[in-house]
C-alpha cells in the first residue's frame, strides 16, 4: 500500500463496484455479447469489446449503436447478465467482504457508485453477500457516467458529507478521474489487477491524477482507514 495520512479523516468511504468488489468480467463480457450480436450481425470478439473500455451500460451501448439501438440492446443484456450471472459471475474479489465487514465494525459510513444498471445490481445484490451500504447510486441515478462526478456527488449529497470528506475507490482511470472531478480524494484498488502488465499499465494511466492511495489488496484498504474512525 502507498498512501499518507490526512490532517482531516475522511467521513465516508465509497466503492466502485465492477472491478472493484466483485469480478463480473467474463459475465459482463458474455452478455454484451449475445446482446449485442443480433443488432451487429457478428458477436464481437473479447478484445473488441474491452477495447471500447465499458464503464456504464446504458452509455457503452449507446456510443455503440445509437439511441434507440442502445437501449434496446440494454435491455438484451440485463436479461443475459441475470440469466448467466450464476455460471460466470466470480463474486466478491478475496478479501473484500472481510474488508467491509471491518470498516463498517467502526462505524464508517460506506456507499457504491456504479456504472452497473439498477437491475443488474439487484441481481448481484442478491446473489453476492456484500452486506448493507449506506448509499448506493448506479448508472440509472444520474445524467451521464464516469467520469463525470454527478454519481459522487449525488452520493455524498445523499449521506449529508461534503465530497472532500469522502474518498472513492476504483480500478479504472474513469474512477480516479470521477473522484477527482467530484472533489474526493482517490484510492486505487490494484487487487483485480493480475494478468501481466495490467496493474503497470492501471498506474501509469492514473499517475496524472496522483492518486492518494494505491491499495493492493483489500486489507490495506482496512488498516489505511480503520485508525481514524
Amino acid at each position: 500500500m502507498i498512501g499518507h495520512s490526512p490532517s482531516d479523516p475522511p467521513a465516508a468511504i465509497l466503492f466502485d463496484l465492477d472491478g472493484t468488489l466483485i469480478d463480473t468480467y467474463r459475465l459482463y463480457l458474455e452478455s454484451y455479447r449475445r446482446a449485442l450480436q443480433p443488432h451487429l450481425g457478428y458477436a464481437p470478439t473479447d478484445a473488441e469489446i474491452a477495447e471500447r473500455r465499458p464503464s456504464s451500460e446504458r452509455q457503452f451501448l449507446v456510443d455503440w449503436l445509437g439511441a434507440e439501438g442502445g437501449a434496446a440492446c440494454h435491455a438484451e443484456v440485463r436479461r443475459w447478465y441475470a440469466e448467466l450471472h450464476p455460471s460466470l459471475s466470480e463474486g466478491a474479489y478475496e478479501g473484500v467482504r472481510e474488508m467491509l465487514a471491518a470498516l463498517r465494525s467502526t462505524g464508517m459510513p460506506l456507499g457504491i457508485v456504479t456504472g452497473k444498471g439498477r437491475e443488474a445490481w439487484s441481481v448481484t445484490e442478491a446473489a453476492t453477500d456484500l452486506g448493507a451500504f449506506a448509499v448506493i447510486v448506479t448508472d440509472d441515478d444520474v445524467h451521464a457516467a464516469k467520469p463525470d462526478p454527478a454519481g459522487l456527488l449525488a452520493a455524498a449529497a445523499a449521506l449529508g458529507i461534503a465530497p472532500e470528506r469522502c474518498i472513492y475507490i476504483g480500478d479504472t482511470a474513469g474512477d480516479m478521474r470521477a473522484g477527482r472531478n467530484a472533489g474526493m480524494r482517490i484510492g486505487a484498488a490494484l487487487w483485480p489487477k493480475t494478468a501481466p502488465g495490467d496493474r503497470d499499465a492501471y498506474l501509469e494511466s492514473i499517475l496524472p491524477l496522483a492518486p492518494d492511495w494505491t491499495f493492493n489488496r483489500p486489507a490495506d484498504v482496512t488498516r489505511a482507514f480503520a485508525a481514524w474512525c
